[in-house]
């Protein structure tokens, strides 16, 4: 992006508890991401990835702790953490009834976005994304991955320091995820930060600068790939080889054991 580098961003998770009756979801975590950082955050399925997420965006309040968007307190001023962050949720609601280009106008008026920032940021994101030509369709037209694209122009037009991603490949195609992974690293390249969680270990590893994996609402590990690997004493793995041994997956090795001794 032809902009000067992004104000302070970052995330500042403090001691976070978040229960749901006896069960508690995410049991006192904290974590830091730095400004110029892509980081993962991983998981299996009921781990507290979205929990989490939730409350980052503000659409959930924790029971105990603190959180810190660029240098504000979620709690104490909450608004003004929104207008810093971007959100992409893993399922997105769009107003149906909307064209594209209503929708994103919609979205850059709650964030009091400039006219000629508006313009400019989605003229180029809706070319990227080949929507150009869909701009003035209604959404309930749109498939599902030119809804995802929607959204991620929504997000990325707004220039906001931080960015908040639940599983963002999903329903693009190959071109589109390859437009996307190089807007994170522009975004982090500028000063940016981004919290990303995906079941993609691939993307992850790839994108990330440093990852966290989160097991039955605790941290269990945070680092970079190295020092990731030196937890799982897996020191030539592959992220989805220090990932499974990371969150004790020992019964997937019985079952490829399994599948492989079928007839």
């Amino acid at each position: 992006m032809n902009r000067e580098k992004l104000p302070k961003a970052g995330i500042i998770i403090e001691n976070l508890v978040k229960k749901y009756g006896t069960f508690t979801a995410i049991d006192n975590i904290s974590l830091e991401v730095n400004s110029g950082q892509i980081f993962g955050f991983l998981g299996p399925n009921g781990a507290g990835k979205t929990t989490t997420i939730k409350i980052l965006a503000g659409l959930l309040q924790p029971d105990t702790g603190n959180v810190l968007i660029n240098g504000y307190n979620l709690a104490e001023e909450p608004v003004v953490c929104k207008l810093h962050t971007g959100h992409i949720p893993d399922r997105p609601f769009l107003y149906e009834k909307l064209t594209g280009n209503e929708f994103l106008r919609f979205i850059a008026s709650l964030y009091n976005l400039s006219t000629e920032t508006f313009e400019k940021n989605v003229d180029r994101l809706l070319n990227l994304f080949d929507l150009t030509d869909w701009q003035d369709h209604l959404i309930e037209s749109y498939s599902h991955g030119m809804r995802q694209k929607l959204i991620m122009t929504s997000v990325f037009m707004l220039e906001t320091p931080t960015i908040i991603v639940d599983e963002p490949m999903v329903g693009l195609d190959p071109k589109s995820a390859r437009i996307v992974k190089e807007l994170f690293k522009n975004h982090a390249r500028t000063g940016g930060s981004i919290f990303l969680s995906t079941h993609s270990l691939e993307v992850a590893e790839e994108l990330c600068d440093r990852i966290a994996i989160i097991l039955n609402g605790r941290i269990k590990a945070v680092g970079d790939m190295e020092f990731l690997r030196k937890e799982a004493s897996l020191e030539t793995s592959d992220l989805e080889e220090v990932f499974l041994e990371l969150t004790e997956a020992e019964e997937l090795t019985e079952v490829i054991v399994a599948l492989k001794n079928m007839d």
